[in-house]
């Protein structure tokens, strides 16, 4: 292949891979969507890549990863779908134990991944509840006091931010100045 930059969108033949179209540009390869073998990083100077459609390289093109990562932002954002949280691998396996101060009464015992279910369910539907008041017809200052409360039960439910793996899937309540 020549000196040529393809642009994202050009359409190409690989001797191994077939036909494809670039997606995304690198300072020494390019990646390619193939029909038959999917995303492959190519080489600019890959003697086995060939020009079927060129494409100028533009300045205001989007990259397919950047699409894809806004999609996935949209997804999130307006709809009941949120991905899978995981559990600290430190409570694993673990239980809760529930103690009555009632000696006679009986302790209640259950796998921790099920309190941790729940609690990422209450999670999840404050986001979604968060979601709803925003694009209601609420004027802009119920929208802000609604939203202020939802803060503050996030606020109560920080005690349970210990249990996230990942800390970004946790509680935030309200910053203090």
């Amino acid at each position: 292949m020549t000196d040529l930059t393809l642009g994202i969108g050009s359409r190409v033949k690989h001797g191994e891979y077939k036909l494809g179209v670039v997606v995304q540009v690198w300072n020494d390869s390019y990646d390619i969507t193939f029909i038959e073998y999917g995303l492959k990083e190519i080489m600019k100077t890959d003697p086995d890549l060939e020009v079927v459609e060129f494409v100028s390289m533009a300045s205001d093109l989007v990259s397919y990863s950047d699409i894809e990562k806004a999609i996935r932002q949209i997804v999130l954002d307006h709809s009941d779908f949120h991905p899978v949280t995981s559990i600290g691998k430190k409570w694993i396996d673990g239980t809760i134990i529930l103690k009555p101060g009632d000696e006679g009464l009986q302790q209640k015992e259950f796998p921790i991944e099920t309190f941790f279910h729940k609690i990422v369910m209450v999670r999840d539907r404050l986001r979604v509840m968060e979601q709803r008041i925003n694009s209601s017809k609420l004027s802009e200052d119920e929208k802000v006091n609604l939203q202020q409360y939802i803060t503050r039960i996030y606020g109560s439910l920080t005690t349970f931010n210990v249990l996230f793996d990942d800390k970004d899937d946790a509680f935030r309540g309200e910053k203090k100045a």
